[in-house]
């Protein structure tokens, strides 16, 4: 039994740009600097979190901070490389992110 593949391009923009973004060294580039960038945002604004939520001496508040950031930011780039997409890499560093943004605001973090 024979089985006929149509091996014909088809002339949708989503195909002819779905080429262009398979391409793997773009995921591996996607997945670097999620790493890297949203790895630095996490710990950043993990530190800044810290710092101004423990019911603590300001000093080993930022301290505990930093040491979470750090354990944060390993763990960041494990995910990144980790997930399926490149997008869930994104988001799954971004949202953390923003979550603790979002929280050193609540508690008037100043910039």
């Amino acid at each position: 039994m024979q089985v006929f593949v149509d091996s014909t391009p088809v002339a949708s923009g989503f195909n002819r740009f779905g080429g262009f973004f398979a391409r793997p060294w773009l995921g591996v580039l996607s997945r670097s600097l999620a790493a890297i960038v949203g790895g630095y945002a996490l710990a950043a604004t993990c530190a800044m979190f810290f710092a101004v939520a423990l019911p603590i001496a300001r000093a080993q508040a930022v301290l505990t901070g930093m040491l979470v950031a750090i354990v944060l930011c390993a763990c960041a780039a494990l995910w990144a490389f980790a997930t399926r997409t490149a997008l869930r890499a994104w988001i799954g560093i971004a949202a953390p992110t923003a979550m603790f943004w979002l929280g050193a605001l609540a508690l008037g973090a100043r910039a």
